[in-house]
């Protein structure tokens, strides 16, 4: 174990820490706990979207599909840009306005149970369960990528290092809320960002430069250089679809929500793509330069590329700080999910069915209690250390993506949409995934959220069709938040 190494780590670990303990003092009520208030600035709220969004498959998923399979691995990018400017460009606005008009909703489905005046708390109780189902398997494919970080940095066992990035990330999360979140967030996101430009640069220096690099990487498989390798019109669907689940992820969706104005979105939406593009060309070269660094000994976990480079081409200090930019990456996305997560159980189940009348602060100690045992149930998920985290996450974005996304999409541009049209979307979009994820071969190898997104928004369209008009207020409420 390298002292140097583990002493940057412990100072970034306390740093979060005293974040977290400085949001709690701030953190007053259940908006503040859940939302922040609505008072992010754009930097914050374009790094904390992408930071959240991105989570440990950027430095160790995405670097081990790259270490794998060369640069058909841009595919993935190019998918996730666009879906994420589309995201920002049409969504992020009109949901800000909406939520607010909706009686200030400061959750998914407290948005949707508010915008279809759904008395039957169906549509809540819906989201809710879909929300829990899939972020517990996201979290845990955050858990995986920082147990696999203390494993391979520090020599502790699996168990160990599970336990030891849980306890750090639920410290936090559970004294200060979205406060404490976003702040970690946003410093997190430019760790990540300079460890993904840093690493795949220096890296290519010490072989000689990119001519060299590249001829290296040719010499062992010229496909690695063709982004159509290996490529199928499946597969390269299937990679692009990846945009697709920007708009139904409800940690990203709450990042909209809580923007300080909608004339924030244009300068966070050019931040939030700077960082994205940039960070993710970071990724696929650090994969694509370790094909060549570890031809004489290639990796036996292909994500373990990032840290095994780290390692070795920096001194200790310098790869304790970098490496601590992947527990940046993992810690961003559990601590944002651990959060909505709480939220479901506080406003969808608690507050909803149990106590309407509860207090702020009996509200935000239940949401701290439930990112308790929403985390103890994803470590227990987690404790299988053959894990992959890009399969695991896939499987959640694929879920939200499909089952959120048409719901979204609809709930903000099309009048006509109805209550029924939305609970329906909602099912079939998850039970889409589910069941498409456990069928192979065929059609059957397509991502699982392209089928899912496009029968959850035939679905809505008719149920909505077939259900009569909106009510009067419905349709009034429309037209003033998307008039704003």
């Amino acid at each position: 174990m390298n002292e140097a190494t583990l002493i940057t780590f412990i100072v970034y670990l306390v740093g979060m820490l005293v974040i977290g303990f400085l949001a709690y003092r701030l953190t007053k009520n259940l908006s503040d706990y859940i939302l922040g208030g609505r008072t992010l600035g754009a930097g914050v709220t374009a790094l904390s979207a992408g930071a959240s969004d991105m989570s440990s498959w950027l430095l160790l998923g995405l670097p081990g599909a790259a270490y794998v399979s060369g640069m058909n691995s841009l595919w993935i990018i190019v998918g996730l840009s666009i879906g994420a400017y589309l995201n920002w460009q049409f969504v992020a606005g009109r949901l800000r306005t909406y939520t607010e008009v909706a009686n200030d909703s400061i959750t998914i489905p407290d948005f949707l149970e508010n915008r279809f005046r759904d008395s039957s708390k169906i549509l809540r109780v819906m989201s809710a369960v879909v929300i829990l189902i899939f972020f517990t398997l996201y979290i845990s494919s955050g858990l995986v990528g920082g147990a696999k970080l203390f494993e391979s940095s520090f020599g502790f066992t699996y168990n160990q290092a599970l336990w030891i990035g849980a306890i750090v990330i639920v410290s936090y999360t559970f004294l200060g809320g979205f406060l404490a979140v976003s702040w970690t967030d946003f410093i997190q996101g430019i760790l990540m960002f300079l460890a993904l430009i840093l690493v795949p640069i220096i890296a290519i220096n010490d072989m000689g430069g990119m001519s060299e690099t590249v001829d290296r990487v040719a010499s062992i498989d010229a496909g690695y250089l063709d982004a159509l390798t290996d490529t199928t019109l499946i597969g390269i669907i299937s990679l692009m679809a990846w945009g697709l689940g920007y708009f139904g992820q409800p940690h990203i969706l709450a990042r909209f929500m809580a923007i300080k104005s909608v004339k924030e979105v244009p300068r966070a939406r050019l931040i939030g793509m700077t960082w994205m593009v940039l960070a993710g060309l970071g990724a696929v070269f650090t994969g694509f330069v370790g094909i060549a660094y570890f031809v004489d000994n290639p990796l036996q976990d292909s994500e373990t590329v990032f840290m095994e480079l780290t390692q070795i081409l920096f001194n200790p200090w310098v790869a304790g700080v970098l490496l601590a930019a992947i527990l940046a990456a993992i810690m961003s996305t559990i601590d944002s999910q651990l959060l909505v997560s709480s939220s479901a159980v506080v406003e969808d189940f608690y507050k909803a069915f149990f106590k309407r009348d509860a207090s702020d602060k009996e509200l935000v100690w239940i949401g701290r209690f439930s990112v308790l045992v929403i985390a103890i149930i994803a470590i227990l998920l987690a404790a299988n250390p053959d894990s992959s985290v890009l399969e695991l996450v896939s499987y959640a974005w694929a879920g939200f993506g499909a089952a959120f996304g048409p719901v979204i999409i609809l709930s903000l541009f099309w009048k006509r949409m109805t209550g029924l049209g939305a609970g329906a979307g909602l099912l079939v979009g998850a039970l889409t995934v589910v069941i498409w994820k456990n069928i192979e071969g065929g059609l059957f190898n397509l991502y699982e959220i392209v089928p899912g997104f496009v029968f959850s928004t035939i679905v809505i369209i008719i149920f909505s069709l077939i259900s009569g008009k909106p009510s009067q207020e419905i349709e009034e409420e429309f037209e003033q938040a998307t008039q704003k």
